[in-house]
């Protein structure tokens, strides 16, 4: 008996529909009688799970440091125009399930360590969209002047109230492939920028430009079109961010350094 879900008594709009909702171009005012339709179908709930895999395998490359863009291009293309997938019905199952299987191969491939899910830069460099979930870190007592008193193993978060005149304003805290990443946002000049922690050992070395400031060697790259700042203090992972920050800047408050370091 074969697995592949039959699809033989479903409408060209329901599984528009159905792919509409899978990768998140439904218009929301349709969107729960879409999902109360689908969960009423053994065969579209079992199609748009198979979708809803497809596209999160998609994503999960747009946020791979290590896949090239020509790549991504193809892994795209893998995946048929919504207007094409509801005219395949009767063949919709099967290329689903090749698609799925090209995507994820192709993912074996390129992710660290050859494992679909391994964490990396980009991945950190997303939880600063996530936003503040607890109050910002308070000063730490030993050095209040240049260090909150927020740390992941030792590696402290800076207070650049005085150097930068930048405010912490907020923090979250998450946990990406097995690791705590401890996030806090500051307000620098009117706008926001994301400082993140991943704790060790370090993820691995996203391809970026190479620069070194204050002895500190910075990696500079693009991620969903915004501009990220990523280096290592003590095999920690440090990342930061912030919509709208020049490059310049960023790079300066990633090699900021304690002058209690410096002694």
């Amino acid at each position: 008996m074969s697995s592949e879900p039959d699809t033989t008594s479903l409408s060209d709009s329901e599984l528009a529909d159905l792919s509409s909702l899978a990768d998140g171009s439904l218009d929301p005012a349709r969107r729960a009688a879409v999902e109360a339709r689908i969960a009423q179908s053994a065969e579209l709930t079992a199609l748009y799970e198979r979708e809803r895999s497809v596209v999160q395998l998609l994503h999960r490359a747009a946020a791979t440091d290590r896949a090239p863009a020509s790549l991504r291009a193809r892994l795209e293309a893998q995946r048929p125009s919504a207007k094409v997938r509801a005219r395949r019905r009767f063949g919709y199952a099967g290329a689903l399930a090749g698609a799925l299987a090209a995507v994820a191969l192709a993912l074996a491939l390129i992710l660290p360590g050859g494992t679909p899910g391994s964490p990396s830069v980009s991945l950190a460099a997303a939880l600063a969209n996530k936003g503040a979930t607890q109050p910002a870190p308070t000063p730490n007592p030993q050095a209040p002047q240049d260090r909150l008193g927020n740390a992941i193993q030792d590696v402290y978060f800076p207070n650049w109230s005085r150097t930068f005149h930048a405010v912490a304003t907020g923090q979250r805290i998450d946990t990406i492939g097995g690791r705590t990443a401890v996030t806090v946002y500051y307000r620098v000049n009117g706008k926001m920028v994301a400082y993140t922690i991943v704790g060790e050992p370090a993820l691995s070395a996203p391809t970026a430009d190479v620069s070194r400031l204050n002895k500190v060697e910075l990696r500079t790259l693009k991620v969903n079109g915004h501009t990220v700042v990523t280096w290592r203090r003590d095999d920690h992972t440090c990342v930061i961010s912030g919509p709208g920050v020049s490059t310049h800047l960023l790079q300066h408050l990633a090699a900021w350094s304690d002058p209690g370091d410096q002694a």
